[in-house]
């Protein structure tokens, strides 16, 4: 089988300061953006986020959640409702930690690889922690190219941030399967899954063997400060997560809010109603402006124009932040307004900018 890597670096090739952890850029960075655009307007619209912009109704935490060390029994109720959620044989294949990134971090010190293959331009710290373990990291191009000889740890992120391309779950059983045979594992995050095709998600088909998924919590629900995310994994995958990660990896409020939220499947079936409402008004409004849609979820556009630069800077003059992509200078990523003036903001400044940015 002939691939067709993008080769990104190898340990060999790489510099000390390549090495050295490069900055990854991502969104919610309003302490940048007041120092790039010092006069502009506040309070900031901040659509730089694939973050729910009306978040779960938290109840009030009680009192032993913010002054007790996080309880073993409510741990394992959170674990339960995500596995509900989720579709996971049981919760003792679920782990939950301080944020899917925190998770992220753990995975090239409990899986060592030589050889990394992530499928297509994605989420930029998958590559940023493995070269970080001298990891060397491709581009596969294809998914059949995840299983190329060689290939010790293969990387999916499903749907793919920042395009929304979906990879059947199916075909991802078939290539964990293949990667299990030779000691190799399949990591399929799945933190933008909740609002997009949960029929696609891997959890209910999850292999024993050779497959881990990363599910966010702060995303769809709106609650990113929260920081939880979960794992799904086989048990012996499991177990040796959940040791790393120690005792009391997720706080008390976290745990109590979230077992609610999670529990609550009106809300969040409701939530995605308004939210592909929402994204389908954000494509017309982007659209008549001038930016070609060409990907994204419910929770966030990925919008293509040849003056994606200057619009950046435009939207950050009167204080509306975006995503921008260094690797892809045409592209731009629009998070949905929350409420209406927040709408009429965006609206208003797309339309006094269109005829002057083509």
């Amino acid at each position: 089988m002939t691939g067709t890597f993008a080769r990104l670096s190898t340990p060999a090739a790489r510099t000390a300061d390549e090495t050295a952890s490069p900055a990854i850029h991502h969104g919610g960075d309003l302490g940048a953006a007041r120092l790039q655009f010092p006069g502009a307007p506040t309070p900031w619209l901040d659509l730089s986020t694939g973050i729910n912009p009306v978040p779960y109704p938290a109840h009030d935490i009680s009192a032993e959640a913010l002054t007790r060390l996080p309880d073993a029994a409510a741990l394992a109720q959170l674990q339960a409702a995500a596995a509900q959620a989720y579709g996971a044989t049981s919760a003792e294949h679920i782990v939950a930690g301080a944020g899917t990134q925190t998770i992220i971090q753990w995975l090239p010190k409990l899986f060592p690889a030589k050889r990394v293959a992530l499928l297509g331009f994605g989420y930029q710290e998958y590559p940023a922690v493995w070269h970080a373990a001298n990891a060397e990291v491709v581009v596969a191009q294809d998914i059949a190219e995840l299983i190329e000889p060689g290939i010790d740890v293969a990387i999916v992120v499903n749907p793919n941030n920042p395009d929304g391309r979906i990879v059947p779950s199916q075909g991802l059983a078939g290539i964990a399967a293949r990667l299990a045979r030779r000691g190799g594992l399949l990591i399929v995050d799945e933190a933008f899954m909740d609002v997009t095709r949960p029929s696609a998600s891997l959890v209910p088909i999850l292999p024993e063997r050779g497959a881990l998924v990363l599910r966010s919590f702060g995303k769809a629900y709106g609650l990113a400060g929260l920081r939880l995310g979960f794992a799904v994994a086989g048990l012996d995958v499991a177990e040796k997560l959940r040791a790393a990660l120690g005792p009391w990896a997720v706080s008390g409020p976290a745990i109590e809010i979230a077992t609610a939220a999670l529990a609550d499947t009106s809300w969040l079936t409701q939530s995605v109603i308004r939210l592909e409402r929402q994204a389908a008004r954000l494509d017309a409004l982007l659209t008549a402006a001038g930016f070609a849609i060409i990907g994204g979820t419910a929770l966030f556009r990925l919008a293509q124009h040849q003056q994606a630069t200057q619009w950046f800077e435009a939207l950050g003059r009167r204080g509306i932040l975006t995503r921008p992509f260094p690797e892809r200078r045409t592209w731009l990523r629009f998070g949905l307004p929350g409420d209406e003036a927040d709408w009429m903001r965006l609206t208003e400044t797309l339309q006094g900018h269109a005829g002057a940015i083509t």
